[in-house]
């Protein structure tokens, strides 16, 4: 698993630290669109986390609360939950979300419905 935000990386750290979720995702496992050419939309993010995690980005599944990022993923050709406790589940939809969840206890069940995890 790892985090990758279109935000700077104090940022990702602030919001992971304040959730509770930093021990879960040590920072060699989070990346920022800071690092790479073009930010989402572009594909760049994910594939750059993918290949420094040593995963084919089809092997990936990406959550996603953006259109933007839905889009990103889709390119780089992950696939994408869509993630609408805040977000417009349509245009994640319209984007390319394979599947949408509202809350995140819903994950395991549908990251593992296809068989892939």
């Amino acid at each position: 698993m790892c985090v990758a935000s279109q935000g700077k990386l104090s940022k990702t750290s602030l919001s992971l630290a304040l959730t509770g979720l930093d021990g879960l995702f040590p920072e060699a496992v989070r990346f920022s669109a800071y690092s790479v050419a073009k930010g989402k939309p572009a594909p760049d993010l994910f594939l750059h986390a993918a290949a420094s995690m040593g995963i084919e980005p089809a092997g990936c599944i990406v959550v996603e609360d953006t259109p933007s990022g839905v889009t990103a993923a889709v390119a780089a050709n992950m696939r994408v939950l869509g993630y609408a406790a805040d977000s417009d589940e349509q245009a994640l939809r319209d984007a390319g979300a394979t599947a949408i969840l509202r809350s995140l206890d819903e994950l395991p069940k549908l990251a593992c419905a296809d068989g892939r995890v």
